[in-house]
């Protein structure tokens, strides 16, 4: 499945990296993660960290995915809002997963800054905005929600929105102290290259076409007809696991982002701000550290990638349109445009965990908008299940749920 239409920013922005070998030989491991994206390499961290033999493969140059797609916007609020995720699976399980996305973006800049990754990892705020009047009353039963569980938030009028943030055309909305940002495709390679020199394993352009599935383990052949043995395999490839699981767990939709020139205008108001709001879908803006505006949202169901790409110029033109809108002073033209295929899940939470059909595997999959602070608590739940612990969120991110 082909996850990411040309030009994502971070590609170009980056370049390569890193690149490691095909695997070409018979091996054996503890470990065997599935994906090279910013999830596998989080996973590959955590089990190196914990002294586990660790191989990492994927079928694609490291972090080709939609690692490069993503906008890297780390928020703890969930795609479902806490007031309604509350009625969904229970104000305490709810809570749990907002604080735990909560603490995630803090131990992702303990992360960056192990590794001395060179992401532009940057703390920020994060402003929840009203697109129509319609959605204030639901907007302030969330700041509401919020406030009760203790998040430090606070309620902002559209006047305050403008004089603050110079944006236009809201009806108020929620200010989060808590949210970042990153380049996930630059950390995504730092922490695999940090992990590599202490033993960690890793091939790209591997394809595994086979598994066999034992209670005392896992046999991975390629489509050389190369094997890999694990005591354990952890699946970190995202959407491409509606491959292997069967179930109706996720829908797939395909999503579009675009990013203007280098401004010599400074956007200072927006420098230290995630934005984001409550229209179907919803769109999300915020600033790279080479100061330019990063757009996205327009989401639709994905159908193949042709029919995704196809719509990619059209959606520009719309995105355009709605950031003119909302940022009318900014001079804005656009220097990269491309799309990615993300997942979305019926209460918005990831699934993390075993599934009942593939022994010896765990899977951490993070869906929607939350899929980079979701892999950090992937990490601390895989790390639980391999010490044979249980994890208080285990239930509430457990497949067929």
């Amino acid at each position: 499945m082909k996850l990411k239409s040309p030009e994502p920013f971070w590609l170009v922005k980056d370049g390569l990296k890193h690149s490691y070998p095909s695997l070409r030989e018979n091996i054996e491991t503890e470990i065997l993660i599935i994906g090279g994206g910013i999830t596998g390499s989080l996973l590959a961290h955590q089990m190196i960290k914990d002294g586990y033999k660790t191989v990492l493969v994927d079928r694609r140059e490291i972090g080709n995915g939609s690692t490069s797609a993503t906008t890297s916007m780390l928020q703890y609020e969930i795609d479902v809002p806490l007031f309604e995720l509350s009625k969904m699976i229970g104000k305490k399980g709810a809570e749990k997963a907002y604080w735990a996305c909560y603490d995630s973006i803090d131990d992702l800049q303990k992360i960056a800054e192990e590794v001395k990754s060179d992401c532009g990892f940057k703390k920020k705020q994060s402003l929840y905005f009203a697109a129509f009047k319609k959605d204030v009353d639901d907007l302030k039963k969330e700041f509401e929600a919020r406030k009760s569980a203790k998040f430090p938030v606070k309620w902002l009028s559209k006047e305050e929105i403008k004089k603050k943030f110079k944006i236009d055309n809201t009806f108020g909305g929620i200010l989060s102290e808590q949210g970042g940002s990153i380049d996930a495709f630059c950390l995504a390679h730092d922490i695999l290259h940090y992990n590599h020199k202490k033993g960690l394993q890793v091939f790209d352009k591997t394809d595994i076409i086979k598994f066999d599935y034992k209670k005392k383990g896992v046999t991975a052949t390629t489509e050389y007809g190369n094997t890999i043995k694990a005591k354990k395999i952890i699946f970190c490839n995202g959407f491409e696991s509606t491959e292997i699981i069967k179930d109706k767990f996720v829908n797939l939709l395909s999503t579009y982002a675009i990013v203007g020139e280098q401004h010599e205008k400074s956007h200072k108001e927006l420098n230290d701000l995630l934005v984001w709001n409550t229209a179907e879908p919803y769109i999300y803006m915020r600033t790279t550290d080479d100061n330019r505006i990063l757009i996205g949202g327009e989401d639709e169901e994905f159908v193949d990638a042709q029919k995704r790409d196809s719509l990619l110029f059209d959606k520009e033109k719309k995105l355009v349109k709605k950031l003119d809108k909302y940022l009318p002073e900014n001079n804005f033209r656009t220097d990269f445009v491309w799309a990615g295929t993300f997942g979305e899940t019926k209460d918005g939470l990831p699934y993390i965990g075993e599934h009942p059909n593939f022994p010896s595997a765990y899977f951490v999959l993070g869906f929607g908008g939350n899929g980079i602070t979701f892999s950090v608590i992937g990490m601390e739940m895989a790390s639980a299940f391999l010490k044979g612990k249980k994890h208080e969120l285990t239930e509430y991110f457990r497949f067929r749920r």
